[in-house]
């Protein structure tokens, strides 16, 4: 039986993905799996090159069709964007930001078209991606929005012991705080439950996470978990979600850790980031959710202030593509 195609996208290729992806695909054992990487000849050259690796030969393609049947690296999808004369690893170019962008968009595609099984993404730069003309696209996240139609999308952080999902992501502090409604959070609880199930975790335990200090003391010190969060939870336990909270910040992803919950809802940026990236940083992976097919992420930047050196690490790579394999397969772990 053909093993399911899974898509690499480059990501910028003045950063390290290029780099993680040439040091994963000297390691690794690419027996078992089938992947297509998404970008071009001359970005992998220069991740290889960072990294003092020489690859075996990759087949670049213009179609799917030219795919061989067979386990491995089985070809490199070209996106069409030549190497700028000028380029600089560590420094934010426009061709850059389209190189990113584009190879996002043309794996999406295959997604939707059913050709791909999963995508798996290296990082991108928000001010390349800016500087290219993409001003609505802050991060894969919205690009994903954008090329599926979907309004209700949610980034999950994922690292063993440790899931995490966010209420808001790419917005300010003060503007993330006045997101946490009512409905804003029972929505994120229902596309989590939807989600998880899907991915074969039955009724999920999911904790949400207090927004003030010590859970807002019984309105000393905020009000928003009597009069939004709470309410919330409320409003799904009546939907039969397994829903708990809020559950002050300090304590929620340790019990978390503990095994009392199954992913907690965290409700800003780096509430989230932060417990899942002192916890386990190179193992942890980013999914999105409310996308109609499996997309998986390392959990970094671009690094650009180590661009070249060939000091990146490649774990958080093979991690995501091993997590992109699990939810394919139905099996969340």
């Amino acid at each position: 039986m053909t093993l399911p195609l899974v898509g690499i996208t480059m990501g910028d290729p003045a950063g390290i993905g290029p780099e993680v992806l040439a040091k994963h695909l000297q390691a690794a054992d690419v027996a078992g799996i089938r992947l297509l990487l998404v970008g071009s000849a001359w970005a992998l050259e220069e991740g290889a090159a960072a990294a003092n690796l020489a690859l075996a030969p990759i087949p670049v393609i213009d179609s799917l069709e030219a795919l061989p049947d067979a386990a491995g690296v089985v070809g490199i999808l070209d996106v069409g964007v030549p190497r700028p004369p000028a380029f600089r690893l560590g420094q934010v170019q426009v061709a850059c930001g389209h190189h990113a962008v584009q190879a996002v968009e043309a794996a999406a595609a295959l997604c939707l078209e059913g050709r791909l099984a999963a995508m798996v993404t290296c990082p991108i730069n928000k001010e390349a991606i800016h500087a290219a003309g993409y001003v609505n696209d802050i991060g894969h996240q919205e690009i994903l929005a954008r090329l599926t139609g979907s309004t209700s999308t949610a980034t999950m952080l994922m690292t063993p012991g440790l899931k995490v999902v966010h209420l808001s992501t790419h917005k300010p502090l003060i503007e993330a705080a006045q997101y946490a409604t009512r409905d804003n959070v029972g929505e994120k609880l229902g596309l989590i439950h939807e989600s998880l199930e899907r991915w074969g975790l039955r009724r999920p335990r999911i904790a949400v996470a207090a927004l003030n200090p010590h859970g807002g003391e019984g309105g000393l010190i905020g009000c928003e978990e009597i009069e939004e969060l709470a309410p919330a939870v409320a409003d799904a336990r009546r939907q039969g979600l397994n829903a708990t909270g809020p559950i002050p910040a300090d304590s929620v992803f340790n019990r978390a850790i503990g095994g009392e919950f199954d992913v907690v809802l965290a409700l800003y940026h780096d509430q989230g980031h932060i417990a899942v990236k002192v916890h386990d940083f190179h193992q942890s992976t980013t999914a999105t959710l409310g996308i109609p097919f499996v997309r998986t992420s390392v959990d970094h930047g671009t690094a650009f202030d180590i661009a070249g050196l060939g000091r990146a690490d490649s774990r958080g790579l093979a991690a995501a593509i091993e997590a992109a394999q699990s939810l394919v397969e139905r099996r969340l772990r």
